[in-house]
């Protein structure tokens, strides 16, 4: 399978070092970084979920309007709408973008933003109502006769969709999460595993772990393997470590500190990073923890530092792995979006290709 990219479907420039000017939802900014991605070389965008965030789908169904190639990659939490509409909201969103739509299934690591929105399962439960919720998808996106579901979280009779998806049998379910729960879910259920970016070690252990799961579930084959990273690039590795300080307190003296997380995540992901930071801040090639660190384990947070060949011959240490999916966000949300297209994306592209080539001959 070639290499794939997946950025940031942002809704307005703000980030952890660059205050909000105006509303939530500036449409203008979200069709101009949707095509500064599809301009430059990347394949996928997501739209990100928040209790209190414009909704992702509706964002994507505009988006879809204004880009012709980029696949939009929309997450969803279960808990917030039932799979039968969720089926054919989504089976019509792929109609809308002509076959581009993906869909990304959180579970839920913050019981309180779960809470938000008047989830008060337990962890492990959730997972439990995911693994329902992703097979409910699956079937309603490809059954041609009505079934029934009777699940301990979801329970229906004789349903139908009269839309299915543009993209046959389906289009892709990613899926992300650390806990021994989550590894049994997403290796059972998900087309695409997503993974925070750990050291090597760390992650290589994951990928065996999900090898493991996906066997036991009596898989042929896993789910591709996806990493996320916040890369920090600069003509020179000293000009590119003076800009990685330099985000370091601007994320430090930012916009929402009162957003930086707990030392004591309840999501065993947030738990794995910590442990990396507890390790020391220089990972391996370029791997660089110390933003994780300050945002207690915050989700995307570990960094690949470097010239563009540094952090291009980083990721192709994790293709080495498995990894067929690269997910990567910059601080500086759009200008780091066109400078990673152009710079890191054709190297590592290039270089998977002489692989392959070379593995073919």
């Amino acid at each position: 399978m070639p290499v794939e990219f997946l950025g940031i479907a942002g809704t307005n420039p703000a980030s952890e070092v660059t205050p909000r000017t105006g509303g939530p939802l500036d449409l203008e900014y979200t069709a101009k970084l949707a095509r500064a991605h599809e301009d430059n070389g990347w394949d996928r965008i997501l739209f990100a979920y928040h209790s209190g965030s414009p909704d992702p789908a509706q964002v994507a169904a505009y988006v879809a309007g204004r880009t012709e190639r980029i696949n939009l990659v929309v997450a969803h939490r279960p808990n917030v709408a039932y799979p039968t509409l969720t089926a054919k909201t989504f089976a019509t969103l792929d109609h809308i973008s002509g076959g581009r739509f993906e869909v990304h299934v959180i579970t839920g690591g913050s019981t309180a933003d779960q809470a938000a929105e008047g989830d008060f399962l337990a962890k492990d439960d959730r997972y439990g109502r995911t693994r329902e919720f992703i097979q409910i998808l699956k079937q309603a996106w490809t059954s041609d006769s009505r079934f029934d579901f009777n699940g301990e979280h979801y329970r229906f009779e004789q349903f139908l969709a009269d839309i299915k998806p543009l993209q046959q049998p389906r289009p892709r379910i990613s899926f992300g999460g650390s806990s021994a729960a989550a590894y049994a879910v997403g290796a059972a259920e998900a087309d695409i595993f997503a993974l925070w970016g750990e050291p090597l070690a760390g992650t290589r252990e994951q990928v065996a772990t999900i090898d493991a799961e996906a066997a036991r579930a009596g898989r042929a084959d896993r789910p591709t393997i996806q990493i996320a990273f916040r890369p920090i690039v600069a003509p020179t590795e000293e000009l590119a470590w003076e800009k990685a300080e330099s985000i370091l307190g601007r994320i430090k003296n930012g916009p929402a500190p009162a957003r930086l997380r707990s030392k004591t995540p309840e999501n065993a992901g947030s738990q794995r990073l910590l442990k990396a930071v507890a390790e020391g801040e220089r990972h391996d090639r370029a791997l660089w923890t110390a933003p994780t660190g300050v945002t207690g384990g915050g989700g995307n947070s570990t960094a690949l530092v470097g010239t563009p060949d540094t952090v291009a011959a980083a990721l192709l240490d994790y293709y080495d792995l498995g990894i067929r999916i690269f997910s990567a966000r910059g601080y500086d949300i759009y200008d780091d979006a066109v400078d990673f297209g152009r710079y890191v994306i054709p190297l590592v592209r290039s270089e998977v290709a002489h692989r392959e080539q070379r593995k073919a001959s």
